[in-house]
């Protein structure tokens, strides 16, 4: 697959195409990060944890806890 750097204002860019932006799992307006070696550039998603909103939709936002877990006392001074 080819793409050419154009001139976009006083920068240059390229473009992708669609089946390069799905391929890759890349969206539109998404930030990325962009690592430059030896005449390669490597562009690929940032890392994100994902916020517990989207964690519970997983499980239809519900939450079933199968048992309490009992650490035991507590020990050194520990507060519970």
């Amino acid at each position: 697959m080819q793409t050419q750097i154009k001139n976009w204002g006083n920068s240059q860019g390229i473009r992708l195409s669609k089946e390069a932006m799905q391929e890759a799992g890349f969206v539109n307006d998404e930030t990325l990060t962009m690592i430059v070696n030896k005449g390669q550039i490597i562009l690929q998603k940032e890392f994100r944890h994902r916020t517990l909103k989207e964690r519970m939709s997983a499980y239809g936002g519900k939450l079933e806890l199968i048992e309490e877990i009992d650490f035991g006392t507590p020990a050194e001074g520990e507060l519970w």
